[in-house]
């Protein structure tokens, strides 16, 4: 492998890769190989085209990053709530309604067939996040208030965090995703100044102990950067 490639939504999830999961992957093995993110479709357009693009226009960059470099690993970092449900712009395995995981072996089925016979399945790699890139936050509530410079908030991050199993259950209703319930709080909370501040103080292993299905994704990372080492 020479190179990650690292798909997501928005400017947190873009700091994120560049500044906490780049020096991780680095450091168990990544060496000389370059971990990049890149904003999943045309960002700017978003709030036109209502979401995250169309699966067909997502596969065709897939496809296309994963031919360009035969030696290159395409990652995915996607909300499953934003998932386009129904017609031509939907996504594999997101009208079943029954998660992430669905939508992950599904595009990962997709991609292979994309790809044809000999493709090596390990080079596309989506982790698809059940709500929002901001329940990770809640995985310490106090480091999380803290890095943003608002410990005031951390009893009533704790008390949302404590009405769901983990983390990464924090539910999708029109007034509950994870980043509403953060702005509740703090309401000049800005996602990808505060959100990656607190990401570096949370760190990742305090993620990985707490969110199951991110560590799961992270896992199969650095397994392709101890393969690569």
């Amino acid at each position: 492998m020479d190179r990650l490639l690292v798909l997501v939504e928005g400017e947190t999830e873009e700091e994120f890769v560049n500044e906490v999961l780049a020096p991780h992957l680095h450091s168990q093995g990544f060496e000389g190989v370059s971990v990049s993110a890149r904003l999943f479709g045309k960002s700017r357009q978003r709030s036109r085209r209502g979401g995250i693009r169309s699966w067909p226009s997502a596969r065709r960059d897939i496809v296309g990053y994963l031919k360009e470099d035969r030696e290159a690993t395409v990652a995915l970092m996607a909300d499953y709530y934003r998932l386009p449900q129904s017609g031509e712009r939907a996504w594999p395995g997101r009208s079943a309604g029954s998660g992430a995981e669905t939508v992950e072996r599904a595009t990962s089925e997709d991609i292979a067939k994309a790809m044809g016979r000999g493709f090596d399945r390990g080079r596309f790699l989506p982790c698809v996040v059940m709500h929002e890139f901001e329940a990770l936050l809640f995985s310490d509530c106090a480091a999380f208030g803290n890095a943003i410079g608002r410990p005031e908030t951390v009893p009533g991050l704790r008390g949302i965090r404590s009405l769901f199993p983990n983390p990464e259950e924090i539910d999708d209703s029109p007034e509950g995703a994870p980043s509403r319930r953060i702005l509740k709080l703090v309401p000049d909370y800005n996602k990808p100044f505060m959100g990656n501040l607190a990401i570096l103080e949370i760190t990742l292993d305090k993620i990985r102990a707490e969110c199951p299905h991110f560590r799961s994704w992270l896992e199969r990372l650095e397994a392709g950067a101890s393969a690569s080492g």
